[in-house]
């Protein structure tokens, strides 16, 4: 299976088992197995946006991201963030956030 169609396997899952916790507004798949020169040892990184974020959802996050990758065996490193740090703070000036917007592939 190309490397491409494994991680958005991976990716459509940890989406699958997140949503479940609570509504995303986004969720993209960024970083080198995006951009398509991932190697054997590269994470699978993972922007998340929802309404709020607070502890216990980061942890719940946390969570589903190391079931997936003690599945895989792809370490699941993920970003989450509000939709008011992405659309009122300095934060949407990130270069951080202005590339995973660019290159990074919705799931």
């Amino acid at each position: 299976m190309p490397i491409i169609a494994f991680d958005l396997q991976i990716a459509r899952e940890l989406k699958k088992r997140v949503s479940k916790l609570t509504p995303l507004i986004d969720f993209r798949l960024f970083g080198s197995r995006a951009r398509g020169d991932a190697d054997d040892y590269s994470d699978m990184d993972i922007f998340m946006e929802f309404e709020t974020v607070d502890r216990e959802l980061k942890s719940s996050v946390k969570n589903a991201a190391w079931e997936m990758t003690l599945e895989s065996g792809i370490v699941v490193t993920t970003l989450l963030f509000s939709r008011h740090e992405i659309e009122d703070t300095p934060l949407r000036a990130s270069p951080i956030i202005r590339v995973i917007m660019e290159e990074g592939i919705p799931v």
